[in-house]
């Protein structure tokens, strides 16, 4: 029952800042006016607040999972009215702070060790608060030459794995219903995005793996002009505290500080797309919460011509298998030449559509989306939007979601968002095309693969000894028709699942018909004869229940 409480403190606090009006026209709107007799009138400094102001703080109060939405909402300016973009903007490092002595203690139980050994100083007034963690200034002990060097200490927030446990389960919640239900559930796959969701969220909450994602990236961008990382103080980090040298920069989606610094925002904004498609395509780690609060601009006066980024937050960063690396990328080669056959075979031989699709037809289908949007100026065309209506119409061709590929489609739409903010004009298209078509070619090319050669080369000698024997075992199987059953991990996952459910309907159902019982026998008890509104409300508790459990047990699909 914690989801079905949990959607219902959802439903409150959308009414309690009166957002019900956001939801018109869809299948919640129903369940609000239901629920709005039940729910207190806003206060006057409520209803006095803009509709983004209210939005903002609706998402604060729900939690972790929902201010990241914001985050994400807040840098899509073409998406999101104006004024309530500026309000999600400030969930980027604005959020609620909680007790900077709280933050004190967290840090000196993680580190086992007292602040004023670990730190020279330690400012307990939080220089940015977001939804998971809260960033404090401090400085370290004075080293052999007597300087001490400026960090920021990043806090995880008390209880917070709880609060996202609570969100997950009722996600999870929310799956089962989709599983049951909806009619394309296996193409949908709602527990794999659920449980990619977990993950990242599992990921955001070890800041000592959030230090090694920074590590790894300051590697791959050392001494570059493009991309600048923050360093990571090791002997000051933990499960739950985090470490970084300070860096001073200006928050990439600050027009205004930009302009007076000097700073040549489409040279910027071209080199954001440079950056995120070798972090891509080059390196296979990409910065995947890549929001204007967590990318900043360097504001050294010597960079003015040639501006770099700094990055932040390193929480989540995304990775991808080198088979779905390389359709990725043909995928957009495939676009940007308008290759629309192409994008079909791509699709197919990616696994991402059954092989009984018929390529004309997914030919034809990618035509009709992209087509229209080529008849425009290539500074106007989304390369976000155009990727999001071919999955759509995909999707009718039993498009299989790639649970891997949404941190990939969420960044590419975060800096898709930040580099048509910082020029409007900005043509990802031009910029994007060169920087994929020459990391294709180092990536495949003859050089690299004899590389790759060389390093399996012990691994195949070893095992060559093995083949002729496992060659002729094999040949013997296919000539006598004996065929060992060879079950994947994933037929393994699978099957675990289709028992564990049938076991949960199965419990469910027992629980139910027993609830039922015991409603018609507290029913029957109550004296003063079986009217409607005599029933004690012991029978109204167990009869809703068994009709809950009845319905979760009901078999849906096949």
């Amino acid at each position: 029952m914690k989801p079905v409480f949990r959607a219902w403190r959802i439903g409150r606090v959308l009414l309690r800042y009166r957002l019900d009006d956001l939801l018109d026209d869809t299948p919640v709107e129903g369940w609000l006016k239901l629920a709005r007799p039940f729910v207190p009138r806003a206060s006057n400094d409520v209803a006095r607040l803009s509709r983004g102001a209210r939005l903002r703080m609706a998402l604060q109060e729900l939690g972790p999972i929902f201010v990241k939405f914001g985050q994400i909402l807040s840098t899509r300016r073409d998406l999101v009215p104006p004024d309530v973009a500026e309000e999600l903007a400030l969930l980027q490092d604005r959020v609620q702070p909680f007790d900077g002595e709280a933050a004190r203690a967290i840090v000196e139980n993680a580190l086992q060790r007292p602040i004023a050994e670990a730190f020279a100083q330690f400012d307990t007034t939080p220089l940015a608060s977001a939804s998971i963690a809260q960033v404090h200034a401090a400085t370290l002990p004075p080293d052999a030459n007597g300087v001490s060097r400026e960090i920021v200490v990043k806090v995880l927030r008390p209880d917070i794995e709880k609060q996202i446990a609570g969100d997950i389960a009722l996600l999870k919640a929310v799956a089962g219903i989709v599983n049951r239900t909806h009619p394309a559930a296996d193409k949908i796959r709602p527990h794999l995005i659920v449980e990619e969701i977990e993950n990242t969220l599992a990921a955001e909450l070890d800041l000592q793996r959030e230090g090694a994602n920074a590590s790894v990236l300051r590697r791959f961008w050392q001494d570059s002009d493009d991309l600048y990382v923050p360093e990571v103080i090791w002997s000051h980090t933990a499960e739950r505290v985090l470490t970084l040298e300070r860096v001073y920069g200006i928050p990439s989606d600050d027009i205004a500080a930009l302009d007076a610094a000097g700073i040549d925002r489409r040279a910027l904004a071209a080199k954001g797309v440079r950056v995120f498609y070798t972090e891509v395509f080059r390196d296979n780690f990409f910065h995947a919460d890549a929001h204007a609060g967590n990318i900043w601009v360097d504001s050294d006066p010597g960079r003015r011509a040639n501006p770099r980024f700094i990055a932040l937050d390193f929480g989540i960063v995304g990775q991808l298998s080198d088979e779905d690396q390389y359709y990725l990328a043909e995928n957009f080669m495939a676009i940007f030449n308008r290759d629309y056959r192409r994008i079909a075979e791509l699709h197919v031989r990616a696994g991402w559509m059954p092989s009984h699709i018929r390529i004309d037809e997914l030919e034809a289908a990618a035509r009709a989306v992209c087509e229209p949007y080529f008849t425009r100026p290539l500074s106007e065309i989304s390369l976000a939007e155009v990727l999001l209506k071919l999955f759509r119409t995909a999707q009718r061709y039993e498009l299989t979601l790639q649970p891997q590929l949404i941190l990939l489609q969420k960044t590419l739409l975060n800096i898709e968002g930040v580099g048509r903010l910082l020029d409007p004009r900005l043509d990802i298209w031009a910029v994007a095309r060169p920087v994929l078509q020459r990391i294709l070619v180092e990536r495949y090319s003859p050089q690299r693969l004899a590389s790759e050669f060389r390093k399996r080369l012990p691994e195949l000698v070893t095992h060559a000894p093995e083949m002729p024997r496992l060659l002729h075992a094999w040949l013997t199987q296919q000539v006598e028709g004996k065929h060992e059953l060879n079950l994947r991990s994933r037929d393994l996952v699978e099957l675990n699942r289709t028992i564990r459910t049938a076991q949960r309907k199965t419990v469910a159902a027992v629980l139910g018909v027993g609830l039922l019982i015991c409603a018609a026998v507290l029913y029957g008890l109550e004296a003063g004869g079986p009217r409607f509104w005599s029933v004690p409300a012991s029978a109204w508790i167990a009869g809703l229940g068994g009709a809950w459990a009845l319905l979760a047990a009901w078999p849906r699909g096949q």
